[in-house]
């Protein structure tokens, strides 16, 4: 699909309502499909001023660039739906490239990527009742954890507030956690050890009033061994995340491939290392995730 820009301002501009048309019209499907499996594009980075790919410090900064590789991955079989803030979902309801597929919006972006306050990750994104005005099908959230930083303790509390507000919707939460802390020139680190993980999952599990429409977005850990152990921490179901891009593609399937048989892993929600691999071939490298299911 070639994206007319041109044409997505002039609806924008003129028919700002076409988005909610849009929405209202939307054909939607469940969460799962028979497989009981899930694969989600990822594309919310944006937001949080994370624009690098690799070594590309601007790959994500063309919007109508990303919206052709997230069109082209859409349209791949086997691809479930989409996680993207509004901005991005917006267009793609214009594009009507969101029919029959998973739409998760995208709720805390106040964290950005190298600023003083990243770990007081507010909640800037899609709130609660917008996924449920828009008829989206759930939502995802971060939450990273520095017992160092007190930024942390408000990213906790909005959280567990979030997750009360989607389980009284009935909306499942998809949420990300992850142990971090600062490095020696302030730059924020995730924590992959199993330790770290499991100690994450459990955090993450146990907030708000209830777990019941609770999911959890998780990294393989560093040694891919010890995945079986760390996901034992929790019943709630997982996905995978695709983490950043590196230069050994092959690798990250692998640790995917091995995860996936894991009880609680439903899936992959995976965003950079499909819309822009390293060869540029942004098919293959869906239609190989997807292989992984």
């Amino acid at each position: 699909m070639t994206i007319d820009v041109c044409e997505l301002v002039r609806l924008r501009s003129h028919r700002p309502e076409a988005i909610a048309e849009a929405a209202a019209r939307r054909p939607r499907r469940p969460l799962l499909n028979t497989s009981g499996r899930l694969m989600i594009v990822a594309a919310d980075h944006p937001a949080r001023g994370a624009l690098g790919v690799g070594d590309r410090s601007m790959a994500m900064a063309n919007r109508a660039d990303l919206l052709e590789r997230l069109c082209l991955a859409l349209s791949r079989p086997g691809v479930d739906g989409v996680l993207a803030t509004a901005d991005i979902l917006d267009d793609l309801l214009l594009l009507g490239a969101l029919d029959g597929k998973v739409v998760l919006g995208s709720m805390n972006r106040g964290g950005l990527q190298g600023a003083s306050f990243e770990l007081d990750d507010r909640f800037t994104g899609h709130r609660p009742e917008d996924i449920e005005r828009l008829g989206f099908d759930a939502g995802k959230l971060l939450l990273r954890i520095d017992y160092d930083d007190p930024g942390s303790l408000t990213t906790l509390e909005s959280t567990a507030r979030a997750v009360d507000a989607m389980a009284a919707r009935k909306l499942p939460v998809f949420v990300e956690p992850f142990l971090s802390s600062r490095d020696e020139t302030g730059r924020l680190r995730n924590d992959l050890s199993a330790d770290a993980v499991t100690k994450s999952i459990a955090i993450a599990s146990g907030l708000g009033g209830s777990s019941a429409y609770t999911w959890l977005k998780v990294p393989v850990t560093e040694n891919p061994d010890d995945m079986a152990e760390v996901m034992a921490t929790s019943t709630l179901p997982a996905v995978l995340l695709g983490g950043e891009v590196g230069d050994d593609q092959d690798g990250a399937y692998e640790k995917w491939r091995g995860a996936l048989q894991l009880p609680t892993v439903c899936g992959l929600v995976v965003g950079r290392s499909l819309l822009y691999p390293a060869d540029g071939d942004v098919a293959a490298a869906v239609d190989t995730a997807v292989g992984l299911l």
